[in-house]
């Protein structure tokens, strides 16, 4: 899979541009906030249809303009296409997918698919399971249309029985009488994530091996556990009446602990994964220097896993991530994106092996 072309007006700093790209590597280089990281912003709002920056899509409508537009021109292995986003104020995004209207964000994800690496995911590994359960999402999202659907299905249920348990001191009728259902949906839901994410966890846990070991001579060999907050043994994650069970068991006998904390306690909003390095938690017991190793084999893996799934390799968009590793990851990240067509941020490109230049200054790009 590769992006094409890529048409902005109107987008954060951006006016108006036009920038083509080539196979391999394409470097973005120029001063801060000149425009870099809002051109990775674009083409992957053009990936997932929202922003790795922001929640509030009128943030990026370009100060004083009325709307925006982004028009991608990308191709995989059998054609060549195009996604078009226009959004204004107030309004629903208008989005294309080969000049054809779609009603929704989730009809374009999975068609042009990207890995994000920026320096905000070299934490990935300390930070909280929220940092991690959103890996997660985003890459299985882009994968698997089910996954979207179910994991967008959950978050509905999950907000009307949190709305029903913070109403239920003061209408425990309701809540008596309708609390099974939305458990019962909500058990369903969960079961089909758990079993998505507990397969993909194991197929990048190879790949992480593998890059971890090639960028530390295999001194440690690290783990990735998936955490369920139905604590259920692993391989039952792939049974999903088993699961959906223990879920529905765990959300219909503590009404009143969940009454008390005012919300759901138990589900895949809870869940995590455990990265262990030489068996011990790597977010405890490893080293910075190694969490950041064991961060980018994530992402790395994340493009294999996507790869083996999909049949093609997805675009890689690195945002200034070269300046925040050392020598040694530095060469190790240029020795492998040879491999696929990455488009990198950087404000020095030493250390950066060939690839197409394009200059960026104040919102214009050469």
């Amino acid at each position: 899979m590769e992006c094409k072309k890529i048409s902005i007006r109107n987008f954060r700093n951006i006016e108006a541009a036009e920038i083509e790209f080539e196979s391999g590597v394409n470097i973005l280089c120029g001063e801060n906030a000149q425009g870099k990281t809002n051109l990775l912003e674009a083409i992957h709002f053009t990936s997932l249809g929202k922003s790795f920056r922001t929640s509030h899509d009128e943030e990026m409508i370009r100060f004083g303009a009325e709307s925006c537009e982004v028009s991608m021109d990308f191709c995989d292995s059998v054609r060549r296409q195009n996604i078009t986003v226009r959004m204004m104020p107030g309004k629903r995004k208008h989005i294309e997918h080969n000049k054809v209207k779609v009603s929704r964000v989730s009809d374009i994800v999975g068609a042009f698919r990207t890995v994000l690496f920026c320096p905000e995911h070299l934490s990935l590994i300390k930070e909280g399971p929220g940092e991690r359960r959103n890996f997660l999402d985003i890459a299985l999202s882009q994968l698997y249309p089910v996954y979207l659907k179910s994991l967008q299905r959950y978050n509905q249920i999950l907000k009307q029985r949190n709305q029903l348990i913070r109403a239920a001191e003061e209408d425990r009728g309701t809540f008596d009488a309708t609390v099974d259902l939305w458990s019962a949906q909500l058990a369903h839901e969960a079961a089909v994530i758990a079993k998505y994410r507990y397969r993909y966890i194991k197929m990048a846990e190879e790949h992480v091996k593998r890059f971890f070991g090639e960028m530390t001579g295999e001194r440690e060999t690290p783990t990735l556990v998936y955490l369920g907050s139905s604590k259920q043994a692993l391989e039952e994650y792939e049974n999903i009446e088993k699961t959906e069970a223990v879920y529905l068991e765990l959300l219909n006998t503590r009404h009143d602990r969940e009454i008390g904390a005012g919300s759901t306690l138990w589900g895949i909003h809870k869940d995590d994964i455990e990265i262990l390095l030489n068996d011990k938690p790597a977010r405890a017991f490893a080293s910075q220097g190694q969490q950041r190793s064991l961060a980018l084999s994530l992402k790395l893996a994340e493009g294999e896993v996507c790869a083996t799934v999909c049949g093609e390799k997805p675009v890689f968009l690195f945002d200034d991530v070269f300046s925040e590793l050392d020598s040694t990851r530095r060469a190790y990240l240029s020795g492998k994106i040879g491999e696929r067509q990455v488009i990198i941020t950087t404000c020095e490109p030493s250390g950066i092996v060939g690839g197409k230049m394009i200059r960026v200054e104040n919102g214009t790009f050469q």
